[in-house]
């Protein structure tokens, strides 16, 4: 922390601290004497200041923040001693409609407030019917990326439909993530919210010529997609 302490105030830039109630309490109080110096250097305008038994320059536009969750498994209190030095700003649980809604339009989707309420809804109904998966991932990083993806298939294919083009991104960001027990799961839901659009996935022939060489060099044995589904079924 001194280190890194150091080289910010030393150049003037911004650090900010995520997950900042993870370090041990001890550790924090030697971060709040190191703080404390900095403060003080700052309130009395000095150009150089002793920062842990070294003398080094002191860049006035130098800013420390830190980001926690409180009452987390894991996280500690804050001493009051470093609390104090931090002014405290609570956040709240983001909007996803609201950001859904402006990242389409800024994509270039004209019918962004209907599909903003269609993809939170899909991800909502997915995570409370879907199973609990470690890898599963239904927040707000999420739905970004589907966004990025869906803005890129917009500008690709601008001749289809926005609500075929939404639906093409949320189904192929997720469905290769499902187990095999949650896909017809996803599929029901993809078809709830968007009724009678069909649009087939992309193959990438060349990878899967590949991949197919490559098990066959290792002796495995592979199936394509229909006889995979055949097997499972039966």
């Amino acid at each position: 922390m001194k280190v890194i302490f150091s080289g910010l105030i030393q150049t003037g830039f911004w650090g900010c601290f995520d997950e900042f109630n993870r370090i041990n309490p001890d550790v924090l109080s030697v971060v709040a004497t190191q703080l404390k110096e900095i403060q003080k250097g700052l309130l009395l305008g000095k150009k150089r200041i002793e920062f842990q038994h070294e003398d080094v320059k002191l860049v006035h536009t130098v800013g420390i923040f830190v980001t926690m969750n409180p009452g987390y498994a894991g996280r500690t209190e804050l001493p009051d001693n470093l609390k104090a030095l931090f002014r405290p700003v609570t956040m709240i649980v983001p909007d996803l409609i609201l950001i859904c809604e402006n990242m389409l339009m800024s994509e270039g989707f004209n019918n962004a407030k209907v599909l903003a309420k269609k993809m939170t809804v899909l991800y909502k109904l997915a995570k409370e019917q879907l199973s609990k998966q470690y890898h599963y991932d239904f927040g707000l990083r999420a739905l970004k990326s589907v966004l990025v993806m869906a803005g890129s298939l917009k500008r690709e294919f601008s001749d289809i439909s926005e609500d075929i083009v939404l639906m093409r991104a949320l189904r192929d960001m997720n469905m290769p993530k499902f187990v095999y027990e949650d896909v017809p799961l996803f599929q029901g839901l993809i078809e709830d919210l968007f009724p009678g659009l069909q649009c087939e996935r992309v193959g990438y022939e060349d990878l899967k010529e590949k991949i197919a060489h490559i098990l066959e060099q290792g002796k495995y044995k592979h199936v394509d997609d229909e006889s995979l589904r055949d097997v499972f079924n039966n």
